[in-house]
């Protein structure tokens, strides 16, 4: 009598065999992989650059991503929790900072709003409250 854990060498080799290639299998994670790639993503840190830097180089962004059809821009600006304008009174503590100002500088440039679709905050895994996604229409 055979006992239960005991398998046949000829169901091993079977076995083995269909490890190697299973056709009839499902690999989730790949399929997984599959959508999040189809999303063509342009990501950029902005940590260190000043106002006007910063909004020189979002200009060069949006125009870049859109005529390579990038359909996001995923655009790190940090929190600003090591923002210095809070110590000067006549700056503002929120539209000084580039997680604010960038948003308002693309709504204030007809130019560039009009190749924006939406600008939403990133979502945790992207960054969360120091990051932005910017959505681009289609040429």
């Amino acid at each position: 009598m055979k006992k239960k854990g005991d398998i046949a060498d000829t169901e091993k080799k079977i076995w083995e065999e269909y490890l190697k290639n299973p056709k009839d299998l499902f690999d989730k994670e790949l399929e997984n992989k599959k959508s999040f790639n189809q999303i063509k993503r342009y990501r950029f840190d902005l940590h260190g650059f000043t106002l006007l830097e910063a909004n020189t180089k979002i200009r060069e962004l949006i125009i870049y991503c859109q005529e390579n059809n990038f359909k996001e821009i995923l655009l790190i600006t940090g929190k600003g929790l090591h923002s210095t304008t809070d110590q000067n009174t006549y700056v503002s503590k929120e539209l000084s900072k580039l997680k604010f100002a960038v948003p308002q500088y693309i709504k204030t440039q007809r130019d560039l709003s009009d190749k924006v679709f939406s600008i939403e905050p990133a979502q945790l895994n992207d960054g969360g409250e120091g990051a932005i996604i910017i959505k681009l229409k289609k040429l």
